[in-house]
């Protein structure tokens, strides 16, 4: 198991982004969260198999079918998340 932590900027908060990275997330079979930040950014930590890891992140940054414009994704590894055994949205 790998955990990866993304944050992730542009137009990504008031337009159900979160809920569609839940939704991918959970396509996947990954654990972790998203929440929103702050700052205007959004904070994803996925734990799950590096190649399931690898498509989850391409799906961040198209999106995940929302309505968000991701401008940026930061992507740092993790060297444990203990997420448990869902993902959640906080």
């Amino acid at each position: 198991m790998a955990a990866v932590k993304f944050v992730i900027s542009g137009l990504v908060q008031g337009v159900g982004f979160r809920a569609a990275v839940s939704r991918c997330a959970n396509s996947l079979g990954l654990s972790g969260y998203v929440r929103n930040n702050a700052d205007g950014t959004v904070t994803a930590v996925a734990e799950g198999p590096e190649e399931k890891l690898t498509v989850f992140e391409m799906m961040v940054r198209n999106g995940c079918g929302s309505f968000a414009r991701v401008d940026r994704v930061e992507k740092s590894p993790l060297e444990e998340a203990s997420c448990g055994p869902a993902f959640q949205i906080r």
